[in-house]
């Protein structure tokens, strides 16, 4: 066609045609069952497909309701591959809190090729923003942090010439998730994760962990105790063959007790440090259910420790031994003069919060050492408690909680690891006069650092010491007289009320005769 006799279609005609067009697509819309339409377009992409001389493989996040290992391996190995002369126009450049080093990564909709035994691969990152349908496998309407449409899913597109399939899927592949296992391991740098309010979808949300508590410089009862736990520490991290030998899932229960301030968070820290180990803290309160606890625990790293705080006032956990009474005799209310339908509620303010779905005993239970139990390997469970008496047995028995680690008053040996902390001193004439007082006293180690604390001159703060021992001992002595004498005094009203209700009875019966 000569193109001087060629004229462009006027603006009727086109819009003619886009009439036309969304006209018979209407139509085959109505006449079609979408289930028809869907295999047929499969076939049609198919049939193009056998044209092309490219492969696409798709790395999703998530693989079912689980991670996808080769998505982080992809993300961190890209990252190394990233330069000014990189084939993308724009990245994410992050400096994540309390570290110092840049981070550059793939944006979304970009390219980045690599070159690898002579073969050229193409690297592209795609997000949108709503999740398979296999991320949630329990959807909760209630669950404030699922919210699909702020929610985000991503996936790696890896495209390359179809002859040199065999060679990605068996060499090159692998070869990502090698030098991502050497990367990781060279700039691993521990973290703390949680699952922050603000989270879309549950996720764990993490930040640089940089808390210098060590074995060296812990004030616990005595150096024996801390060498046994570094020992259990280091038998449990070496014995991966021992535990799957004799059927068990490679983990490791501690239960820390005691007063608050004697150190049970910085034990933990000691450990993390120690193991180079990461740390999920997980507060049961902000969770809605088992489902979605299932879900975090699975989502948490092979070698880290997975930390729940005050057990005992995260959730209805107590013994149930004490509901046994009234379920065994439906009349000791009656008896023990107790409303058995109470009509005073507890206040709002120490109650934790309530929902219609929440974290059960039996769930809880079942991730520490069910079937879910094995989910993941080399993990830690952490359990603290100020009052050990109050959980249910079930909670702490061999096997779930493994080793049981009673957290002391301050110690004569744990304050001279304190003055050492502190003050730089391992010596000090009046250090006698403070281990005698530290006997009788009953201060926390937390106690005793706040008063090494206030001053930088040895002399002073340990006199200060010493007036705040003599004080709390003086004041625990009152107390315990203050407590001797309401007991007294309770017995001696429960005697009164006793006697009253014997000469009741007898009145009653002298009436009757």
């Amino acid at each position: 066609m000569d193109r001087k006799n060629f004229q462009m279609p006027s603006t009727r005609t086109m819009i003619s045609l886009a009439g036309s067009a969304m006209l018979v697509r209407s139509v085959i819309g109505g006449l079609i069952p979408p289930e028809l339409q869907q295999y047929l377009f499969s076939k049609f992409r198919g049939l193009l497909g056998s044209f092309s001389s490219e492969i696409t493989l798709i790395i999703e996040e998530f693989d079912g309701i689980g991670g996808n290992q080769l998505f982080p391996a992809a993300e961190l190995y890209l990252s190394s591959l990233i330069s000014p002369n990189a084939n993308a126009q724009r990245f994410r450049v992050t400096l994540p809190s309390k570290e110092s080093k840049i981070s550059i990564t793939m944006d979304r909709n970009q390219d980045v090729v690599d070159t690898f035994n002579g073969v050229s691969v193409k690297w592209t990152l795609f997000v949108s923003n709503s999740l398979p349908t296999t991320r949630h496998f329990d959807f909760n309407p209630l669950d404030r942090f699922y919210s699909p449409a702020k929610s985000e899913h991503k996936f790696f597109q890896l495209k390359f010439h179809k002859k040199h399939k065999q060679m990605v899927l068996d060499c090159y592949l692998p070869h990502v998730l090698e030098k991502y296992k050497a990367m990781k391991e060279s700039n691993k740098t521990l973290k703390i994760h949680t699952l922050s309010a603000l989270g879309s979808s549950g996720q764990w949300q993490s930040v640089k962990f940089d808390h210098p508590a060590t074995f060296d410089t812990m004030a616990m009862e005595s150096s024996e105790l801390k060498r046994a736990i570094m020992d259990d520490l280091d038998r449990f991290v070496r014995r991966k063959g021992f535990y799957r030998k004799v059927g068990k899932a490679w983990k490791r229960g501690y239960l820390l007790c005691g007063p608050p301030g004697t150190g049970k968070s910085s034990l933990i820290a000691a450990m993390a440090n120690y193991l180079n180990f990461d740390i999920y803290d997980l507060q049961l309160t902000n969770l809605i259910g088992n489902s979605q606890l299932r879900q975090l625990l699975i989502s948490t790293a092979n070698r880290s420790i997975l930390v729940v705080e005050d057990i005992d006032c995260s959730l209805e956990l107590q013994d149930r031994r004490a509901q046994q009474p009234r379920m065994m005799n439906p009349d000791l209310p009656r008896m023990m003069n107790i409303d058995p339908h109470p009509t005073t509620q507890p206040s709002k303010s120490r109650s934790p919060p309530t929902h219609s779905l929440q974290v059960t005993l039996s769930g809880l239970l079942n991730f520490i050492d069910g079937l879910w139990s094995s989910c993941g390997d080399e993990r830690i469970i952490i359990f603290t408690t100020n009052h050990k008496d109050k959980l249910d047995p079930a909670l702490v028995r061999p096997g779930r909680m493994d080793i049981h680690i009673h957290m002391s008053y301050c110690t004569p040996s744990g304050f001279k690891m304190l003055a050492s902390n502190y003050l730089d001193i391992t010596t000090h004439p009046i250090f006698s006069e403070i281990e005698d007082l530290i006997l009788e006293a009953k201060a926390t180690p937390a106690e005793v650092g706040e008063q090494l604390l206030r001053n930088e001159d040895p002399d002073v703060a340990l006199q200060g010491l010493i007036q705040f021992l003599v004080e709390k001992k003086e004041s625990d002595a009152a107390k315990a007289r203050e407590a001797q004498m309401e007991a007294a005094a309770a017995m001696a009203a429960d005697k009164e009320e006793s006697e009253k209700s014997e000469k009741g009875i007898e009145g009653e019966i002298i009436r009757i005769m």
